[in-house]
């Protein structure tokens, strides 16, 4: 107990987050050859499949030079401004990262919930769930606003009174879990694991297409969440990944952008800024003649096609 109360420098939470970062992405990287030699034996590995494996790196260039030229400051400012109004003084300790920790991802959850049913949140969000294939590489595949949603989400934790480093060290935990979620080649693990954790049989439902499973396991760490706020769903029929109206491009540039491409088309046709409002803040698929339809977020079949 006492280890847990011991104080953390942000010395020494920087340098964490740093190995962490780095051994992350290189271990992503040895296993995703694994995944590749994997396809190969399958017989599955081919152009378009490299293509897409290329993509998913190439939008993840594009949204870290978006995201250190346009968001680093704001978010660097915005935390450390909120800070100075802090409810409570909470030091840094092991205890006090943990728990964190579990905020972090509680609040993950509603802020996934919140790119899937909002049209704004939805035309970034996109492209993460865009790739007809599964594997560690579309962890990376991320879309032009990514960097965004997360500061406005996690800037209560810091009115709370954790140290801003903290909670970016812990949004980043919540991250590299998921990455290592995105994989067909782990199945079910055991069914304790399964029901508290989030798994990587849980997360294939969460990119499927399959209508039972649109909209469903936001969870980044803990699948309690869904649980508990019904939107949980069982692997259970062979998940087809992907939008239900595909990008059918490798082009990094139409990947990345397509979300917005498609929701500023709409907003362009769209009859008057009441229709353009609701457009971006109204669930992916809403049409205004049909205005009480409830869309599905993941590209339902029923959803505008437009907008997929």
């Amino acid at each position: 107990m006492e280890t847990l109360l011991n104080a953390i420098t942000d010395t020494e939470l920087q340098a964490w987050e740093q190995w962490l970062g780095d051994w992350f992405f290189v271990l992503s990287f040895a296993f995703l050859a694994f995944e590749l030699i994997r396809y190969a034996v399958q017989k599955r590995l081919g152009g378009k499949l490299l293509g897409d494996t290329l993509t998913n790196f190439l939008t993840l260039a594009f949204y870290l030079g978006i995201g250190v030229v346009v968001y680093g400051a704001f978010y660097v400012s915005s935390f450390y401004f909120v800070y100075q109004f802090a409810i409570f003084d909470i030091q840094n300790t092991l205890l006090t990262v943990l728990v964190c920790i579990v905020l972090a991802d509680l609040i993950y959850y509603w802020e996934h919930r919140f790119l899937h049913r909002v049209g704004i949140g939805w035309a970034t969000h996109t492209v993460h769930h865009s790739s007809p294939h599964f594997n560690i590489s579309v962890a990376y595949r991320f879309g032009p606003m990514d960097d965004f949603w997360p500061i406005l989400f996690h800037l209560p934790l810091v009115l709370l009174g954790f140290d801003p480093l903290v909670v970016f060290f812990s949004s980043m935990m919540v991250q590299l879990y998921q990455t290592i979620l995105h994989t067909e080649v782990i199945g079910k693990l055991p069914r304790p694991i399964e029901f508290l954790m989030n798994t990587p049989s849980h997360h294939r439902v969460h990119h499927g297409s399959n209508p039972q499973y649109i909209d469903k396991n936001y969870a980044g760490i803990f699948i309690l969440w869904d649980r508990l706020f019904g939107t949980f769903a069982e692997e259970e029929e062979t998940v087809v990944y992907g939008i239900t109206q595909p990008v059918k491009s490798n082009n990094p540039f139409r990947v990345f952008f397509h979300g917005l491409t498609r929701l500023g088309r709409q907003m362009r046709e769209a009859n008057g800024w009441g229709e353009r409002l609701a457009l971006m803040i109204m669930p992916p698929g809403w049409e205004p003649a049909s205005g009480d339809q409830e869309p599905r977020s993941n590209s339902s079949p029923t959803a505008n096609s437009a907008q997929r």
